[in-house]
């Protein structure tokens, strides 16, 4: 997720990648009939429909990435509202990751990025360096509104005032009120720019996706989604079955469900999780005994007296003010289930009066190049403007945080982790309410794979046997000790999902049987 999507915390720099291979083809249109033989998969130039698929440069990315060097690149061109009779043309970067093997398989894998409002081009070192484009082509398509789509809904003035909040009072109402300033301004300047903001959704989304694979002449291909991309994938499955082969689903977020009270239950999930690890751990559970009465302790003596410390960011002489209170030390805790093995020491130093190890990963997270400029918040609010909040009232989203964490102050529990004013923010946003259709379950007999971590506190491993209950040829697997998105850290994870794309209704799960908990960091 996006809101509902943390990204991970940062652990060391990453390396330079190298510059992308601006590649294409340009053809003369086909018929929509005319299948695209394997291994020439966006060489081509064709329209069906409304939609057209164009070969060109690759899309931009915010950072080089090597993966794309080779790929076979293009745009497609959709109505931005196809509700609209006349309604403007809008553009979505594609780029084809050709597979490794010399003869691949004719049905290639799409992958759906998270969020809502990450772009797919940019996770493509995720999709290919977990192997899936051993002996079949990957897909990359910046979803609408994301940032090598054109227009690209991203708004930089909330991703800096995010950085800003670690400053403030998490969940205080002077910092509610510049929060939704901020959403208005951006809202404003995208609706200034043209854009039908009530066309940012998953129903235009999956559309899109599937006018994609017939303009790529493809008769089938398969489909790999994580966090937010598995609530568009069971979406896309649902409306445009067609030519669907298999569907793999990673930190999955249910279409049925979304909202502040599903996010809750997920964060307690993926606590527990990491706390039951630790106490399993004799040296663990002995240097930090009851580690869940520690956590819940800290949030509520933070909520009533925050604490306040200067931190200097990664790489940068840079130093912030990071204020911790019990809110900011709930949503701390649901990105540190990524770096689990140090939560305990963490924690442990927080109660003892060293809040700095907290309050860097809180700030510099936010502070990071990754979290400015990138996102597509009209994506974002696209989604749960007109999907999510519709659905749920405010009073169940606060039950919900009640029931999860009765010990919590009302402050606390009024606040979802990763959905902080989300409500009011809606307000300000202003779209219609999708069809109330859009929480149908998904029912559908398409092999699929859901994939979860048993650490992921932002889309809870319970939520892989809930959808798999509609689904009859759904194979669930929880990895155990990871967090969200599990095909990013796991290589067992990864081993499974290209197993499933061979056999789909078979994935090999062997792997399972050799993992181990964790050495969580102990400290003298």
């Amino acid at each position: 997720m996006a809101r509902s999507h943390v990204r991970r915390l940062r652990t060391g720099s990453a390396a330079a990648a190298a510059g992308v291979l601006l590649t294409g083809l340009f053809a003369a249109p086909v018929s929509a009939q005319e299948e695209t033989p394997p291994g020439a998969t966006g060489t081509v130039a064709r329209t069906v429909g409304d939609a057209r698929f164009e070969t060109g440069p690759c899309p931009k990315t915010a950072d080089p990435v090597a993966e794309l060097e080779g790929a076979r690149c293009g745009t497609l061109t959709v109505p931005e509202n196809r509700a609209e009779p006349g309604s403007r043309k809008i553009t979505l970067g594609v780029a084809i990751v050709p597979a490794e093997a010399d003869k691949p398989k004719p049905d290639p894998i799409v992958w759906l990025a998270g969020g809502p409002g990450d772009d797919a081009v940019g996770e493509a070192k995720m999709a290919i360096g977990g192997g899936l484009n051993r002996d079949r082509d990957v897909i990359l398509m910046s979803q609408r509104g994301t940032y090598s789509a054109d227009p690209a809904l991203t708004c930089r003035n909330i991703d800096e005032f995010n950085a800003r909040a670690t400053g403030l009072v998490y969940d205080a109402p002077s910092t509610e009120r510049e929060h939704v300033a901020a959403t208005k301004a951006c809202r404003e300047k995208l609706a200034a720019s043209g854009a039908d903001l009530s066309a940012y959704n998953d129903i235009e989304s999956a559309a899109d996706y599937a006018d994609l694979r017939t303009t790529l002449g493809l008769k089938e291909w398969n489909v790999y989604g994580i966090s937010y991309g598995t609530q568009l994938a069971l979406v896309y499955m649902r409306l445009h079955p067609d030519g669907i082969r298999s569907v793999g689903i990673d930190g999955i977020l249910p279409p049925s469900t979304g909202g502040s009270a599903v996010t809750w239950s997920a964060a307690k999930q993926g606590f527990d999780g990491v706390f039951k690890a630790c106490a399993e751990q004799p040296d663990c559970n002995r240097r930090y005994p009851n580690l869940s009465a520690t956590f819940e302790r800290l949030v509520r003596e933070l909520e009533a007296e925050p604490v306040t410390t200067t931190i200097t960011l990664p790489d940068s002489e840079k130093q912030v003010k990071v204020v911790l209170d019990g809110g900011a030390l709930v949503n701390w805790m649901t990105a540190a289930t990524h770096v689990a093995p140090q939560v305990p020491a963490a924690l442990d130093e927080l109660a003892n009066g060293k809040p700095q190890r907290i309050a860097e990963q809180w700030a510099s997270g936010k502070y990071s190049p990754q979290a400015i400029g990138r996102l597509s918040h009209g994506l974002v609010y696209g989604v749960f403007c007109s999907e999510w909040t519709p659905y749920e009232t405010q009073a169940e989203a606060l039950a919900a945080g009640k029931k999860a964490y009765p010990s919590f102050p009302e402050s606390v529990q009024a606040q979802a982790p990763l959905l902080t004013f989300l409500r009011p923010d809606c307000d300000v946003w202003d779209i219609p309410a999708a069809p109330r259709s859009i929480r149908d379950v998904t029912k559908s007999d398409i092999p699929t794979l859901a994939l979860s971590g048993g650490f992921d506190g932002q889309t809870a491993a319970a939520n892989g046997p809930y959808v798999a209950r509609t689904l009859p040829n759904a194979t669930v697997v929880t990895i155990p000790y990871e967090a969200h998105v599990v095909f990013a850290t796991s290589k067992c994870a990864q081993s499974i999902a290209v197993s499933f794309f061979d056999t789909p209704t078979a994935p090999n799960t062997d792997c399972l049987r050799d993992l181990k908990p964790p050495k969580f960091e102990i400290a003298p």
